[in-house]
């Protein structure tokens, strides 16, 4: 079974997201796109996706419920779940892992808890923009412990990437994966470290118009998000000497 995703994009639930990226609103601009399997991945929480999930059902969508997590590092890193009660466990881990200190909306922008018919349900006051009390190389078993996987997003940046913040891809972290953007140059990946690293994109997109219309494209038994991590397990589409 052929599907198109992207598994990186953020609500308002993220300081950073606009207003408008609210959960309902993001699944209908996804089903416009005509993606099939996407992912709600906000900075450092999970609290949105119950009902972006929802939302993105009512569309005829296959959703995971996930997170952006920033490590220690200040390299961040996708996090997906096969289901809400493990990503809601996980974000609650995260949260206990924050720097203790309370948000800034004028300074950082709001952070908007939403209901599927994006109702808002509150604010969250932690400081979601800081970076968890959480190592790179720990991230991959720990995302494992709740039935997720982890791989480092955008790694073709400068800022707050695996390698804008370590400077190399180690095998030794345990990603199946690497996350790139759209504008990725076509040599990364003949750096010796990423010989044969296989990568995927995403919009990693923090407002309506930065969602992609589909361009890429999954082989999965079927649209289950556990097919989806597996898929992802396995190396995704392989390595992009492969494509």
């Amino acid at each position: 079974m052929k599907l198109s995703f992207d598994l990186h994009m953020h609500s308002c639930l993220s300081p950073c997201g606009g207003d408008d990226n609210t959960p309902a609103n993001l699944a209908g601009m996804c089903a416009l796109a005509g993606l099939q399997v996407v992912a709600l991945t906000d900075h450092n929480t999970s609290g949105n996706c119950a009902a972006f999930c929802s939302a993105a059902k009512a569309y005829g969508l296959l959703s995971l419920p996930g997170m952006e997590l920033t490590t220690r590092e200040e390299a961040h890193v996708v996090c997906l779940f096969p289901d809400i009660d493990k990503a809601l466990a996980f974000s609650q881990y995260v949260r206990s892992k924050l720097p203790p200190i309370p948000n800034d909306p004028f300074r950082f922008g709001t952070q908007v808890f939403m209901d599927a018919q994006d109702r808002p349900l509150g604010e969250e006051s932690a400081f979601l923009a800081g970076a968890a009390d959480i190592g790179i190389y720990d991230v991959s078993s720990l995302a494992a412990s709740f039935s997720g996987l982890a791989y480092p997003a955008h790694i073709d940046r400068p800022a707050f990437s695996l390698l804008g913040s370590l400077g190399l891809w180690d095998p030794a972290m345990g990603f199946p994966l690497a996350e790139v953007t759209p504008h990725c140059p076509p040599d990364l990946f003949d750096r010796p470290d990423l010989k044969g690293v296989p990568s995927i994109t995403a919009c990693d997109a923090h407002y309506l118009d930065q969602i992609p219309d589909a361009h890429q494209f999954m082989e999965v038994a079927e649209p289950t998000p556990e097919a989806v991590l597996d898929w992802l397990r396995r190396g995704g589409p392989g390595s992009p000497q492969e494509l």
